[in-house]
């Protein structure tokens, strides 16, 4: 009986969190609001480190070692070199304590930065911070200069790195010299 009303609950709980159920209010043109988060490194990365050198990629995710949110995490590690190949740096982030999230960048082999935001200050600078108190599945790009260039909240968790370099082309944004 534990069994699977605890299934019910993991099951409900991934439903409610895979949907964009709050649309953000920030818009494209928008200054993007600054943040400076702990990633599953240890380092903390903020904003404006990144203005005038790298557009940023900020995949907010509901939970960490959640069905959608691994399949997601995987489509980055595995495609991430095609991320790469553009002048651009790339997180995912979410509301979850940072040791929660140190042991989901352990189990799935990220090879990038996740970085946690356990006050869900910067989720709600975001306004992606959902009902169920943890973060929709909403994908920000940023320019150089911080302005907000697209907010795309139809993330395919499978396709999400592919989906990614996508629109990197669309917004035009420069390849990679460094490589």
């Amino acid at each position: 009986m534990m069994k699977t009303t605890s299934k019910i609950v993991c099951t409900l709980l991934a439903v409610f969190t895979s949907f964009s159920v709050l649309a953000t209010d920030l818009k494209v043109g928008d200054q993007a609001p600054n943040f400076k988060l702990q990633a599953t490194n240890g380092d903390y990365y903020q904003l404006t480190d990144y203005n005038g050198k790298q557009v940023v990629v900020l995949a907010w995710y509901p939970m960490a070692n959640t069905r959608g949110c691994t399949f997601e995490c995987k489509s980055l590690i595995e495609k991430g070199h095609l991320i790469r190949e553009y002048n651009t740096i790339y997180f995912m982030a979410s509301v979850d304590p940072l040791d929660d999230n140190r042991d989901f960048a352990k189990k799935t082999g990220a090879d990038f930065p996740m970085l946690s935001d356990p006050s869900k200050q910067t989720a709600k600078a975001y306004d992606v911070l959902n009902i169920m108190r943890v973060a929709s599945r909403v994908t920000f790009y940023i320019s150089k200069e911080g302005k907000i260039l697209k907010i795309d909240d139809d993330i395919n968790p499978k396709t999400a790195a592919e989906d990614i370099v996508k629109h990197l082309k669309e917004l035009n944004v420069e390849p990679n010299l460094s490589k």
